[in-house]
């Protein structure tokens, strides 16, 4: 049996990740959550959630590798699959893709249409006030 670390390497500067599509975020998400995996493990993962077949997650596993999203390696008759990108670079480039489509790149209106649509705790409040604190410029 091969024993081998792995983390989820970050996206060099100034590069963008590939495009995830929804799909292949709940895939991402299971490696994510720890890898590295085989794909019958994240079939059977994912199976509850989504009712896919073996062979769709292996599609999407296969689209993954090809984008340079996911990094394998041959063990036997198996893959043992693991993210190449971490989930904030991918996180960041949905927002910034969020906020260029629909706001045109400006970030404060995007933060004020979720936060006015949202039920907040006053646990969140006070997160993002000192979130706001934290930023606000010196003088």
């Amino acid at each position: 049996m091969t024993t081998f670390v792995v983390s989820a390497t970050t996206v060099v500067m100034g590069e963008q990740p590939p495009r995830i599509s929804e799909a292949e975020w709940f895939v991402m998400q299971v490696l994510w959550d720890r890898s590295p995996r085989t794909a019958a493990e994240v079939a059977e993962l994912l199976a509850d959630e989504t009712q896919w077949s073996p062979r769709t997650v292996k599609t999407l596993l296969a689209r993954l590798v090809k984008k340079g999203a996911l990094g394998y390696e041959e063990q036997g008759r198996r893959y043992l699959y693991w993210p190449r990108i971490s989930r904030e670079s991918c996180i960041d480039a949905e927002g910034r893709s969020l906020a260029d489509r629909a706001f045109a790149g400006a970030t404060s209106p995007l933060l004020m249409h979720f936060v006015e649509r949202s039920q907040l705790s006053q646990d969140e409040i006070d997160e993002l006030k000192a979130l706001l604190e934290r930023k606000e410029p010196r003088r």
